[in-house]
């Protein structure tokens, strides 16, 4: 029963941006949704669910507070591998949702420190913020204590948490997984995979919310980002045969922008037939094959197009 004098139910979330990624990247190239996961979907699955834990209203359910952390390569080797516009216009989406950023350089090993950063930050910000829900979208083990210590000053945690694995192109099996003994340090456990499964599209409009879709037209961005943003177009299915145009080359491999517009997509040399790689050159025309690697959409075989063969490669 809803309180006589009900009071605003105040929401911090914090996102592991690799995790994320990850995630949003399964749904988008290999579950059936082919989807990315919408910030703005995410945010208002998180109101409605924390709302009803918390036996409120949903208006009174409000985000006071979004983080981003991750990893970040520099803009040279962004551009070199061209997903320098990608990134950047993933980040114009988490700036237009009220989401603040906050990035460390990313080494030859990979992200270091972002998760102890991510979980000072929490912790410092639901001292002073005074949250009353702290929704954390993660999964490492490492992030328990910081549970523990959410606990200790009333804060309730609500993990989203995806668990989950599937066999890539290669043959390889690839797997998705969040600390058991997280899912038992937090009041609110949700399963995110279970949750999203048991919903087909079209009956639950919260979890469908979750979902970007080709229509999608957020009212918080301006019409001209939504022409050129690659996170707002859903990918085509794994397998597929495409259509693209080659903007630039590389000493050993390439990228592909496709004419149904989206991500580009990386290819090997050895993605050509024999002899093929030496006839390539920006602005060329090619089919391929559309898969998913770990790091985004790849091209594992590409032909050049026979009435696009430029004068002079023979």
């Amino acid at each position: 029963m809803l309180s006589t004098n009900p009071k605003l139910l105040r929401i911090g979330v914090f996102y592991d941006g690799e995790y994320f990624r990850r995630v949003s990247n399964y749904y988008s190239g290999v579950h059936p949704r082919k989807a990315r996961i919408s910030i703005e979907g995410l945010h208002n699955f998180i109101r409605a669910r924390a709302a009803a834990a918390e036996g409120t209203e949903f208006k009174l359910a409000q985000i006071v507070d979004a983080h981003y952390f991750r990893g970040r390569m520099k803009a040279r080797e962004a551009e070199e591998r061209d997903i320098l516009f990608q990134e950047r216009t993933f980040e114009d989406v988490l700036m237009y949702e009220g989401v603040t950023t906050h990035y460390l350089p990313k080494g030859p090993e990979g992200e270091k420190g972002i998760d102890v950063w991510l979980a000072l930050e929490a912790f410092e910000m639901a001292i002073y913020k005074r949250y009353d829900v702290l929704a954390l979208i993660a999964g490492d083990g490492d992030f328990v204590p910081l549970a523990r210590k959410l606990n200790t000053l009333g804060t309730r945690v609500m993990l989203l948490g995806w668990d989950f694995s599937f066999t890539d192109s290669a043959g390889n099996l690839r797997e998705m997984k969040t600390s058991q003994l997280l899912y038992g340090e937090v009041p609110y456990a949700l399963r995110m995979a279970e949750v999203m499964d048991a919903s087909r599209e079209g009956g639950d409009p919260a979890v469908d919310g979750l979902f970007y879709r080709p229509e999608y037209r957020p009212a918080s961005i301006p019409s001209p980002l939504i022409t050129t943003i690659g996170v707002l177009t859903a990918p085509p299915e794994v397998g597929s045969m495409q259509q693209g145009r080659i903007p630039n080359l590389r000493d050993t491999y390439g990228f592909i922008q496709p004419d149904a517009g989206g991500d580009n997509i990386f290819f090997p040399f050895s993605s050509l037939p024999p002899g093929e790689a030496q006839r390539l050159q920006p602005g060329i025309r090619v089919s391929y094959e559309y898969s998913r690697g770990e790091r985004g959409p790849i091209a594992p075989r590409v032909w050049i197009l026979p009435d696009q063969i430029l004068p002079g490669q023979y």
